[in-house]
């Protein structure tokens, strides 16, 4: 099998790029098969794809390696990184058109998420790759693809797959990092907590465009005040201590550039696992928790925004509000409107991404502007409804509005990037210095209403081909509408924004009209349970490295920011 690989390739060298596509098909090496799923039509379109599968009985990996979900997640991750590691330091030196000579893995953040860069079971491990066939203008290289494939390929093989490569001491350390983080999420739900933040964790990153740690400089790390301090028992290693952010609805506040909005994006990452050396990898988050913001110019389709604004004048209705250009206020509002629909248990908030008008409204206000001339009711008032009545929490940062302080179940201050609890005290503060703020809202939170997507309104054709595809973390573009995502702060990944525009695609045509959006994304992921992210690819038999999963949250989010969207 091998042979008629270099015999294909030494037949084709000269000749036109396409002649490339005689290689698809399945190769036997020693001890490994190659299955060369797609092949490029010219040397400056999207690469190739290939795939590498070595059985179990070569590599040798332990069962407890990959039986649980979140082992193999991690194990299928550190062989992903290994190999991104490896691509990027092996030297192809082809000196020819277009991406001649490219071949790489899809390369992992911070985060450890569920891939298909990377496959392990029971039978075998397979790696997913893109590479770059050789070519000299448009024609074939076919004894330098020939080193690629047959010589420098299997050399990467070896470097990177067999179990000793792998250094099994460090995968058991991360086998054991992974057990660990499982166990604080289900200490968080048996012990009704938002969040765990670990002592000694280092929350600060590199830059606005870095997401690694924070490593020069007057580095602070994280340590719990004592009226919030845990203890931990975890299944490796020993106690771990920390703070617990209970349920219920905590306030972050302190001066600027004191670390309010560092703790509250470590929170909002913290719904992600990350490795070792991250400085979050103690930073656990209910995975539902979810980052609200206003965004100004989104579309809104049929949302019931009526528990936050009512009264709109010309008699407009909020009920079932649409619009194409929200503003900050009605934008804020159906952000947290969608979230609770698609299942938020918690909302994360910053008082500098948000819409001052959403937030509060003052005494004074209120005196000038009558409540019936004000179609908003602040979130102030109805923060406190929302978790009593529906269970959902709250995590806000404040710098201007001490008005919260009446409202807050716990009160904490960054001061020097090192925590305080001064709950006592705000709640004293609020006590002497009443305000004369009138309540606004009603007395109950109001309705949730759900939604239902029309399929009409799911329409990836482009001209006579279908269209979707990520363009960046924060683009999708899907038939003639670009998705703007850039309001969706939790998505941290390319290959996210990838799977996303398949699920999309994939939703749109199981969209019948009768079932909600919820159901409609559920149905999703139990399918990607039972088959795996594989199933979402419209690419049958290319199986896709490329992709990594989004929470569900995430994708209720991108399909009510399509600008098509039908709903009843």
């Amino acid at each position: 099998m091998l042979d008629r690989l270099r015999q294909i390739l030494n037949r084709i060298d000269g000749r036109g790029y396409k002649a490339y596509k005689d290689l698809q098909g399945e190769y036997d090496f020693p001890g490994f098969r190659l299955y060369i799923d797609y092949v490029q039509g010219d040397p400056f379109a999207a690469p190739s794809r290939i795939r590498v599968r070595i059985p179990q009985a070569r590599v040798r990996y332990p069962r407890e390696w990959f039986e649980e979900p979140h082992r193999r997640i991690a194990l299928e991750d550190w062989i992903n990184r290994i190999w991104s590691q490896k691509t990027n330091r092996y030297a192809f030196n082809v000196k020819g058109t277009g991406k001649s000579g490219l071949i790489t893995v899809d390369r992992p953040g911070q985060e450890i998420l569920p891939r298909t860069a990377v496959v392990v079971n029971e039978r075998f491990v397979e790696i997913r790759i893109t590479i770059g066939l050789p070519a000299s203008g448009r024609r074939v290289l076919g004894r330098k693809a020939e080193e690629m494939l047959c010589r420098d390929l299997p050399r990467l093989v070896d470097e990177a797959l067999p179990k000793e490569t792998l250094d099994p001491t460090a995968v058991e350390d991360r086998m054991q990092l992974v057990d660990n983080q499982q166990a604080i999420r289900r200490i968080l739900e048996e012990k009704g907590w938002i969040a765990f933040v670990a002592d000694e964790s280092l929350l600060p990153r590199e830059s606005g465009v870095s997401d690694r740690p924070l490593q020069s400089g007057k580095v602070v790390k994280f340590r719990a005040p004592e009226s919030l301090a845990v203890t931990l028992e975890l299944p490796h290693g020993n106690s771990l201590r920390g703070m617990a952010i209970p349920e219920g609805i905590t306030l972050i506040v302190g001066g600027g550039y004191h670390g309010k909005s560092t703790l509250l994006q470590a929170l909002e990452r913290g719904v992600y696992d990350h490795v070792a050396g991250d400085g979050r990898e103690y930073v656990i988050t209910s995975d539902t928790a979810v980052k609200v913001r206003a965004e100004d110019g989104r579309r809104v389709e049929k949302v019931n925004i009526s528990p936050f604004i009512n009264n709109l004048p010309f008699n407009r209705d909020t009920v079932r509000f649409s619009t194409e250009d929200a503003s900050g206020s009605t934008s804020q509002a159906t952000n947290i409107i969608e979230s609770l629909e698609a299942g938020a248990s918690c909302l994360l908030i910053d008082e500098d991404t948000s819409a001052t008008n959403f937030m509060i409204r003052d005494g004074r206000m209120q005196k000038l502007v009558a409540k019936g001339k004000e179609p908003i009711t602040p979130f102030i008032d109805k923060v406190r409804q929302l978790y009593e009545e529906r269970g959902v929490s709250s995590v806000l940062v404040l710098g201007g509005s001490g008005d919260y302080f009446e409202v807050a179940d716990r009160v904490i201050m960054m001061d020097e990037y090192l925590p305080r609890e001064v709950t006592q005290e705000a709640k004293a503060i609020a006590h002497s210095h009443r305000n004369d703020r009138t309540v606004e809202g009603g007395i109950t939170f109001g309705e949730i209403t759900p939604r239902i997507p029309l399929g009409q309104g799911f329409d990836p054709s482009k001209g006579r081909k279908e269209k979707v595809d990520a363009k960046g973390l924060t683009t999708i573009l899907f038939g003639n509408s670009a998705v703007d995502l850039s309001g969706l702060e939790q998505l941290v990944d390319l290959s996210q924004t990838r799977a996303l525009a398949d699920l999309m695609r994939k939703l749109g045509k199981q969209a019948d009209g009768k079932k909600r959006l919820t159901d409609l994304i559920d149905n999703l992921y139990e399918e990607i349970d039972r088959s795996g992210l594989d199933t979402i690819s419209p690419f049958r038999g290319q199986h896709p490295g490329d992709l990594a999963l989004p929470r569900k949250l995430e994708l209720a989010a991108a399909v009510n920011r399509l600008r098509t969207l039908r709903v009843k």
